[in-house]
């Protein structure tokens, strides 16, 4: 308001100041702006009419003069008008601007709620899926595996009473043993794959220790861990993080070996006090064409995973030495786990 009026007063003394041949109304039309929109449209009625008494006042100070009263009245009411319209227009525009930004407000503020809303949906499907696993893979520990190992010690029970006998079925029932046996290492394979019951919040480095011995003896391949001494890795007090970054290496692992014909493979944690860095190199081929696209289902898996305990994900082909390099970077205030910087940094450079 002070400056709408400040400008009414500088108008008029530029105005007195280049005489009554100079129109220079259309200057006040600067403080009837100002006041209609950040003040409103009655103060701008006001400045309207300060702005003709001015523009009036200062002609006739300069030394117009008219041949009757009724004229400056006249022209007077002609720019009062003038201003009037002026302010009709801008409160319409200054209504419909408000209107619009309040809509647009509205429409952000649902918008966060359904991201909101979706990423906690999501990550209650993800968190019910792991406990799904989990559940499966007790159930094939506890129940389908101690099944198929009675079964495997009532067959060597009745082998041995055949071989007892000398009857010639005694090699069948071992191979059917055998068989068994190996139905028990599968169950056990899976029921690992399902359900690490070795992860545990604060014991990352053993856990990947294991999951690089479990690889090098299933897949045949030279699989190793690595945990920069200098840096001991902190305790992840969440286990849902440390499921997640178990499950993103485990998925690396597997398509390094099957996509990429990887023979070596490297694990290695890294960390500061505000990050660890979770890092897996393989010498293979690299990945198929759809997953270097983004579209493999493996590759949005990790990077799903990344985002949903707030780390950055990105994969790699490393151009001098041939292979791959993903990459999860898990940055955390204090204890990690606590609080997370969550940052949708994803890239699918494959």
């Amino acid at each position: 308001m002070a400056l709408c009026l400040g400008i009414v007063a500088v108008v008029g003394f530029l105005d007195y100041l280049t005489g009554y041949e100079i129109f220079v109304f259309i200057f006040y039309l600067f403080a009837v702006f100002l006041a209609v929109w950040f003040v409103g449209s009655y103060f701008g009625v006001l400045i309207s009419a300060l702005s003709v008494m001015a523009w009036i006042s200062s002609d006739i100070a300069a030394g117009q003069h008219f041949s009757s009263n009724l004229i400056p009245v006249w022209n007077g009411i002609i720019m009062f008008v003038f201003n009037l319209v002026v302010v009709a227009l801008l409160a319409r525009i200054r209504t419909l601007y408000k209107e619009l930004e309040e809509r647009g407000r509205r429409r952000i503020a649902a918008l966060t709620d359904e991201i909101q809303e979706r990423t906690r949906f999501q990550k209650e499907l993800l968190e019910t899926t792991l406990r799904v696993e989990r559940r499966i893979g007790h159930d094939l520990h506890d129940g389908l595996g101690q099944h198929l190992t009675g079964t495997a010690l009532a067959g060597q029970v009745l082998g041995q009473k055949l071989a007892n006998r000398s009857l010639p079925e005694a090699a069948e029932a071992d191979r059917l043993v055998e068989l068994i046996q190996e139905a028990i290492e599968l169950t056990r394979t899976v029921a690992r794959n399902l359900c690490p019951i070795e992860i545990r919040a604060g014991r990352l480095a053993d856990n990947f220790q294991e999951l690089a011995a479990r690889t090098s003896d299933r897949f045949k391949v030279s699989c190793q861990f690595e945990c920069h001494p200098a840096m001991p890795l902190p305790d992840v007090n969440d286990v849902n993080i440390a499921t997640h970054l178990y499950r993103i290496a485990q998925e690396a692992i597997t398509n390094a070996v099957r996509h990429g014909k990887a023979r070596h493979i490297n694990i290695r944690f890294d960390s500061t006090a505000n990050e660890i860095v979770l890092t897996i190199i393989d010498d293979g081929i690299g990945l198929p064409e759809n997953a270097r696209n983004g579209d493999g289902l493996g590759l949005r898996t990790m990077a799903y995973r990344a985002s949903m305990i707030g780390a950055t994900f990105n994969i790699e082909r490393l151009s001098s030495l041939g292979g791959t390099r993903v990459t999860c970077t898990l940055a955390f205030n204090g204890v990690p786990g606590e609080k997370n910087h969550v940052t949708k940094n994803q890239s699918a450079a494959r």
